[in-house]
């Protein structure tokens, strides 16, 4: 979507990796209804593209992201409005999980509210040392119910729950240290090392990374006994796949795979 301070979400692919940016910086991000929708029809189309691999998933300005457009919310209150707009923010937050590629989070700066909660599904995340978060509506009046959902599995019950019923910022070695996060590292470094573990995913078979992903996330919800039999049978499938033919071949044999293109 296109406005007079261009859109609301930029794009840029480059080697296989699609850096999606949020564009609305001077106003720290915030998920406004145009900014999911753009967010939305970016990560439709990163889907159906066999040509990207990786999705970083980042922000213009100081702040990550805010979380919702609050002047917005409070513009048309109701509560059929309310249910369509959280409706609108889940279906995106489960898109970035369902998507067969890798998401990695580009944190640079705050992290709040629904912002914390987009954090929090996508797959990895790298945040620089002056990026902070929060799940802070409960200082409005507002507990962050649909954030709680990703929250609290990445961290443990209890830290999400302080967070959430304190409104309290955490720093970034704090979220790297209760899992929100997987490195954490200077602002000037923080796209190196984006990069880094990119290539170390883009090593990798891409139908392998698709079908962890997609069993990773399915796992979680199941009981062990149905959770084993799933995996199993991902991996049955997997095996026969091209590469990890290869790939246990040249294990066998002692030598580097060569990965179908």
């Amino acid at each position: 979507m296109m406005t007079e301070h261009g859109p609301f979400v930029l794009k840029r692919v480059e080697n296989g990796v699609a850096t999606l940016t949020l564009n609305r910086g001077d106003r720290f991000n915030p998920l406004s209804e145009e900014m999911l929708g753009a967010l939305q029809a970016e990560i439709d189309a990163v889907r159906d593209d066999a040509g990207i691999r990786l999705v970083v998933l980042a922000a213009a300005g100081k702040a990550f992201c805010a979380g919702h457009d609050l002047k917005q919310m409070r513009a048309a209150p109701s509560e059929a409005y309310y249910r369509k707009l959280f409706n609108q923010c889940s279906k995106l937050m489960l898109s970035v999980q369902q998507l067969p590629q890798p998401v990695v989070a580009r944190v640079q700066g705050l992290a709040t509210a629904a912002g914390c909660q987009l954090v929090a599904m996508c797959d990895l995340a790298v945040a620089s040392t002056e990026a902070t978060f929060a799940v802070s509506g409960v200082n409005y009046g507002l507990f962050c119910s649909t954030p709680s959902v990703a929250l609290s599995r990445n961290v443990s019950r209890k830290q999400a729950m302080e967070m959430l019923l304190t409104g309290e910022f955490i720093d970034a070695e704090t979220a790297r240290e209760r899992g929100l996060v997987n490195r954490v590292v200077p602002p000037a470094q923080l796209d190196e090392e984006i990069g880094r573990l990119a290539a170390s995913i883009l090593a990798k078979p891409a139908v392998a990374i698709a079908m962890g992903k997609q069993l990773f996330y399915r796992q979680l919800d199941m009981g062990i006994g149905a959770a084993y039999q799933l995996a199993g049978q991902t991996m049955a499938c997997n095996m026969m796949d091209a590469d990890a033919l290869e790939g246990v071949q040249a294990f066998i044999e002692k030598r580097a795979p060569g990965w179908k293109p």
